[in-house]
């Protein structure tokens, strides 16, 4: 607001102390310039700070929100939906919406205000030459219309090229090891080519209407203050005008067209903060999250477990289970055993409410799951599963995953109880060791043993081993193996494994095939039916007896 002043400070200037030869006057009007400059400069800090303040402050709560809203969504969300994808609405597109209020709607409003008291200045020192400088504004409103949409259609390009980037450099640096594996290093090298290519092309087209657009809106302004000059220059020569108001008008052209210039740029930085707010509200009402309307919050269940007719689909159509009836005591031990993709995980998602059933009823305790308060449901229950996922923090860290209320004390008796308190002893550092990410500096039994660790320090009544052996040695699978004896005892089980001789002592084990029990037993009745279960031990029998030959 207070840019103007000076142009007409600089005209009084010029017309009464410059002309009157007044030196004190000149003086005076130096000082006043200073003075005005100064505070200027303190007014454009303030706004600068503030609005950079406001964007930081929103972003902030945004991101949390966001944050958190992704935490509660289904499993099934994610199944579908690229990481990177992800990490670019939490990240990029989230200070993409910084920019729009540091940059955007706080700058666009105080240039739209410096306009306004422009033109004040302007018509009240002469309408006529206003009207003059004036003339070439539709020329410039209209290529600014023109950039706007051209701009728009480009920066939705370069966000969903940046989104492509994201995910496929997300997803090939994790399975790096895979690619190296395989010798695929060429190969997916030129598959980044081409995505790099495809975002480099949508940068260079949005760069390329800038080119344009800033030397069009140059000329144009240039035009005006042609037009100014002429027009002005034949009124002084009628003496119709003094040369103050020449140079006044002059400045108050470049200070009027350069608002109009950066609030095209800002508005553009309001289109790609539209293109991501589009974004971030899709995501953000995404509805596909695990309700958590129960009431029940027990500190300990006993862990009764009963299954009635349970239908299962993952994308609503495909069932991968059908009509699932099961029950287990509490104390008792229960195994899954089939073919991959038989159902088997998919039984122990469905227990801990990862995914929530399209048909019938789980039970825990005689309640329907849905009862529960999600928390207390999957307090209760310990998951160990085949793949174990560490991440970049102290071995401490991993197994709290930052719950304070858990000692060093606790994590140490349950490391004794599975076997793992030898090693962490033995690590440097034990507890505040950094396994780094995905625990890539521990080995495959390491890792699980701390998973194992993670789960027991809950002193869960449930436990749910996923084929927790089966990427283990021998010597760590015997190891485990006990440890796996002492976390039963006492608790409701429900065992996955593809080795027959580790659920040989289960109350029951259900033999499942393409979604369906197809037999259930323990293991000397199995094997008495000689079904599915008996063809399936007999050949690991053999397997074993090839092995052991």
């Amino acid at each position: 607001i207070l840019v103007p002043i000076r142009p007409y400070l600089i005209q009084i200037t010029i017309d009464n102390e410059v002309a009157n030869g007044d030196f004190d006057g000149l003086i005076f009007m130096i000082g006043l310039l200073v003075t005005l400059l100064v505070a200027q400069a303190f007014v454009q800090y303030g706004h600068t700070y503030l609005s950079s303040w406001l964007g930081q402050y929103i972003i902030r709560d945004i991101r949390t929100n966001l944050y958190e809203h992704i935490q509660k969504l289904k499993l099934k969300f994610f199944d579908k939906t690229p990481i990177g994808r992800l990490v670019t609405r939490n990240i990029s597109d989230i200070e993409t919406l910084a920019d729009v209020f540091s940059q955007g709607i706080a700058m666009m409003i105080g240039d739209l205000l410096q306009l306004v008291v422009i033109l004040i200045f302007m018509f009240y020192t002469d309408w006529k030459l206003t009207l003059v400088s004036l003339s070439t504004l539709p020329v410039l409103v209209f290529s600014t219309y023109i950039f706007k949409e051209k701009i728009k259609v480009s920066f939705n390009r370069v966000r969903t090229a940046v989104s492509n980037l994201n995910s496929f450099v997300q997803e090939h640096i994790t399975g790096m090891s895979i690619v190296q594996i395989f010798n695929s290093e060429e190969r997916e090298l030129k598959k980044f080519k081409e995505i790099n290519r495809e975002h480099k092309k949508a940068n260079v087209k949005s760069v390329m209407y800038y080119s344009v657009y800033f030397p069009v809106a140059e000329v144009i302004q240039a035009i005006g203050i042609g037009l100014v000059v002429w027009y002005g220059a034949v009124k002084m020569i009628d003496a119709q005008y003094q040369p103050g108001v020449l140079i006044a008008f002059i400045m108050y052209i470049q200070m009027f067209f350069r608002p109009i210039r950066m609030i095209a740029d800002r508005f553009n930085t309001l289109q790609m903060g539209i293109v991501s707010s589009n974004r971030l509200i899709d995501l953000l009402e995404n509805d596909e999250h695990i309700s958590n309307e129960g009431s029940l919050n027990p500190m300990q269940l006993e862990g009764r477990v009963k299954f009635t007719d349970v239908w299962f689909a993952y994308n609503d159509e495909d069932y991968v289970l059908k009509n699932i009836n099961f029950d287990v005591d509490s104390g008792q031990t229960i195994a899954l055993v089939g073919a991959t993709g038989a159902g088997k995980s998919s039984i122990i998602n469905l227990l801990s409410r990862f995914y929530d059933i399209n048909q019938g009823t789980i039970e825990v305790d005689g309640h329907n799951i849905h009862e529960f308060e999600l928390n207390a449901l999957r307090r209760n229950i310990g998951v160990v599963l085949q793949d174990v996922f560490l991440f970049s923090d102290s071995i401490e860290k991993n197994i709290t995953l930052g719950n304070t209320d858990i000692s060093s004390e606790q994590i140490m008796e349950a490391a004794e109880l599975v076997g793992a308190r030898e090693f962490i002893e033995r690590l440097p550092g034990g507890l505040d060791y950094n396994v780094m990410e995905r625990g890539s500096t521990l080995s495959v039994g390491q890792r699980q043993l701390i998973s194992f660790v993670r789960a027991m320090v809950y002193d869960p009544k449930i436990i749910v081993l996923d084929e927790a052996t089966s990427s283990v040695d021998t010597e760590t699978e015997e190891l485990i193996q006990l440890a796996i004896d002492r976390m039963m005892k006492g608790r409701t089980s429900i065992v996955i494994a593809h080795r027959l001789s580790t659920i040989q002592h289960a109350d029951k084990i259900l033999v499942l095939e393409q979604g369906e029990i197809k037999e259930s037993g323990s293991h000397d009745e199995l094997l008495a039916k000689e079904g599915y279960y008996a063809q399936l031990h007999s050949m690991q029998y053999k397997e074993l007896k090839n092995k052991i030959a």
